[in-house]
């Protein structure tokens, strides 16, 4: 079930939770599904609700606790109340939330990290328009996202713990999280480069309809897209230089490892944007010589039809002395001569129109 069909019916009963698992440190128990409720009381009884003032949670023998993912849908305004109410997050993230800051972001909280990501939506179409933000706030045992319309990172994040996945801690969460979105970001870059093949194809077969109006549109997209995520691999580079107490080697490594593959994908994205450039600037090349073509038409069709306008004026006023007004052949004197005078400025616009560059 997506993001986007699994919001309506838990957001009147669940505080605005679309989603939320139990992760399994230690064990290789699957991830278990959490309410609204069963979360409140995980918090609690581990000292990360709001109200707690103990740290005296579960934890296992090698001393690394389980970890609860929550995600919210923000559209729903118990969510706001829920977390303030159960979880102990930094102010900086209620701040972002409030502000509604969209710049991509991934900084430190004393111990926790609070981001701001920003991901295609699930019904997306291809416009500039169809990319929201997602709000992150994780430490060592509670990750936290919350979003205002259906994302399809986190519904494709959601559909692989569902199918089993399941990371070791949050700091990899935090990992599967970028590189689904990565992923994500490829397939619209694959998708996006699909449409530009076909728009070249018919620009080169000359069966275009409004290629630039197209053309225009991908690179909007592109643009908006990769002026939201370049942001996003220095963010978490600078981040990695002093991380957490409790983000561990391996998982530094891992989110170095997805912040390269995130470069990647934008440079990807970068040559595409190169590439549209081109066929903008050949396809406006192309209506150029389309427009000089026609003018030169217009042109000759003017220049050929000036001598007999100018004779047909010139005996067509009505005054004595026209010649050969009573010559038996001036009818055909007067055609003969429009004629020599249309040739030659024929020849003389053709002839400068074959002249090499």
């Amino acid at each position: 079930m997506s993001d986007a069909v699994a919001s309506a019916p838990l957001a009147a009963d669940d505080a605005g939770l679309i989603c939320g698992w139990r992760f399994f440190c230690e064990t290789q128990q699957p991830a278990q599904a959490m309410t609204a409720q069963s979360a409140a009381a995980w918090l609690a009884s581990s000292g990360k609700s709001a109200s707690a003032g103990s740290d005296s949670g579960p934890m296992h023998a090698g001393g690394r606790r389980d970890f609860l993912w929550l995600h919210f849908n923000l559209a729903n305004t118990q969510s706001l109340r829920w977390l303030q109410r159960h979880a102990a997050l930094p102010p900086v993230f209620y701040a972002a939330l409030r502000e509604g800051l969209t710049s991509t972001r991934i900084e430190r909280a004393d111990d926790s990290l609070v981001a701001v990501l920003n991901d295609v939506n699930f019904e997306f179409n291809f416009d500039s328009a169809d990319i929201a933000t997602l709000w992150i706030c994780l430490d060592e045992h509670l990750v936290i996202t919350a979003r205002t319309q259906p994302l399809r990172t986190v519904d494709a994040l959601r559909a692989a713990v569902r199918e089993g996945d399941s990371p070791a801690s949050t700091a990899e969460l935090l990992e599967h999280l970028m590189r689904t979105q990565a992923d994500v970001l490829v397939k619209v870059v694959r998708e996006t480069t699909v449409r530009v093949d076909d728009i070249e194809d018919a620009v080169l077969a000359q069966r275009y309809h409004h290629p630039r109006a197209r053309l225009g549109s991908l690179r909007r997209l592109l643009v908006r897209l990769q002026r939201l995520l370049a942001p996003e691999p220095a963010a978490l580079f600078r981040l990695l230089q002093q991380p957490p107490h409790w983000m561990g080697e391996d998982d530094r490594r891992g989110l170095a490892a997805a912040s390269e593959e995130f470069s990647l994908m934008l440079r990807d994205m970068q040559t595409l944007q190169d590439r549209i450039k081109l066929l903008q600037e050949e396809v406006a090349a192309a209506v150029n010589e389309d427009n000089s073509n026609s003018l030169f038409v217009l042109t000759v069709v003017t220049v050929l039809a000036l001598p007999i306008n100018i004779l047909a004026g010139l005996f067509g006023m009505n005054v004595g002395g026209i010649p050969l007004a009573e010559h038996p052949h001036g009818f055909w004197i007067v055609v003969s001569l429009v004629a020599g005078f249309t040739v030659v400025a024929a020849w003389l616009a053709f002839r400068k129109r074959r002249q090499p560059d």
